[in-house]
């Protein structure tokens, strides 16, 4: 689920910084830039893990910042395709189940990839797996749930000015729902899968 990936980058250090070591600033002023932020084709940023080497810094004419050259490693969320996970049910809709482990919820059990005899309930807003004629499962908002990864899928997702934002918003003036930077389709189809206390 976590991985540790090195990377170089070039790190502004403020003047307010100067009176900390060079080791702590730098730190710190990478996780402010990357922390809980998204690397295209790399993954969710958790924390900087350690620092593998730094120069001495540059000053640039009419900046009293100094700027440094930096590799680090990052602790990064990325689950290898094939990981059984745990979350909970964040939300049931007729295209499949969101799923949210805490830190994460841009995860998708679409229909497709769920148990075979499932299906929606509208009226309780719950996915329902009739396993034969005896017995019939369900998987409810707020439940624990096992998952397989499927696939990851990472979107260039540009800023949004004043003018996008508010096309973003539909008539009843609520926000439609946006496409994630990264997102993960994961399945509920073999024995271990789905609701925790199924299989207690």
């Amino acid at each position: 689920m976590f991985q540790l990936s090195t990377i170089t980058d070039l790190i502004r250090i403020p003047p307010h910084l100067f009176n900390l070591s060079r080791e702590v600033a730098v730190k710190q002023e990478l996780n402010v830039k990357h922390a809980n932020k998204i690397i295209p084709k790399l993954g969710l940023v958790i924390s900087v893990y350690d620092l593998v080497e730094f120069d001495t810094g540059l000053f640039r004419p009419g900046d009293g910042a100094m700027y440094v050259t930096v590799t680090c490693r990052l602790v990064i969320f990325k689950p290898f395709v094939g990981e059984v996970l745990t979350g909970w049910i964040e939300k049931c809709t007729s295209e499949g189940i969101k799923v949210n482990i805490g830190f994460f919820n841009d995860i998708f059990v679409p229909k497709a990839l769920m148990f075979e005899n499932s299906f929606y309930s509208p009226d309780e807003n719950a996915w329902i797996w009739k396993m034969d004629d005896e017995n019939t499962l369900y998987l409810d908002v707020n439940e624990k749930i096992n998952f397989r990864i499927e696939e990851e899928i990472f979107t260039n997702v540009k800023p949004k000015g004043p003018t996008s934002q508010a096309a973003s918003q539909n008539q009843n003036g609520n926000d439609k729902e946006q496409t994630p930077p990264y997102a993960i389709i994961a399945s509920c189809q073999t024995d271990g899968m789905g609701c925790c206390s199924w299989w207690e």
